[in-house]
């Protein structure tokens, strides 16, 4: 592709704050990186996942108010990640963190694991623990 055939869609998903580098071809067959927004395809499948991902946080948050899971659920979910993951941040197994997630279990964690959860996370320790 041409430097001047990059896609530049109007649809852009990252609202201009973004560009994505593509590279193509310049006047001299060189290969440079050209901004670009983004082109259709892109937009449609990037639309999607946040769909997906804004589905699960929902979910999240709705269990946390039902009483179901504790309110770990949500902030894992509101920054896409999984309780292995968390877990790495934490130096805990991934079943630790499951363990947390039992809203009664939460309950008893000691202030230094919540302040931990909450710098994991870059939020309060209220924010962590208080959901809405």
């Amino acid at each position: 592709m041409e430097k001047e055939q990059v896609p530049q869609d109007d649809e852009n998903l990252l609202e201009g704050k973004f560009t994505v580098v593509k590279y193509a071809l310049d006047k001299n067959g060189k290969y440079v990186k050209v901004p670009s927004v983004g082109w259709e395809p892109e937009n449609v499948a990037l639309k999607q996942a946040w769909e997906v991902i804004n589905e699960k946080v929902k979910a999240a948050h709705k269990s946390v108010l039902s009483g179901e899971v504790s309110p770990l659920a949500y902030w894992i979910e509101k920054n896409m990640m999984d309780e292995k993951l968390v877990g790495e941040y934490m130096g805990f197994s991934k079943w630790k963190v499951k363990e947390h997630l039992n809203p009664q279990t939460f309950k008893t964690l000691s202030e230094d694991i919540l302040k931990k959860y909450a710098e994991t996370f870059k939020i309060s320790v209220e924010a962590l623990t208080k959901i809405f």
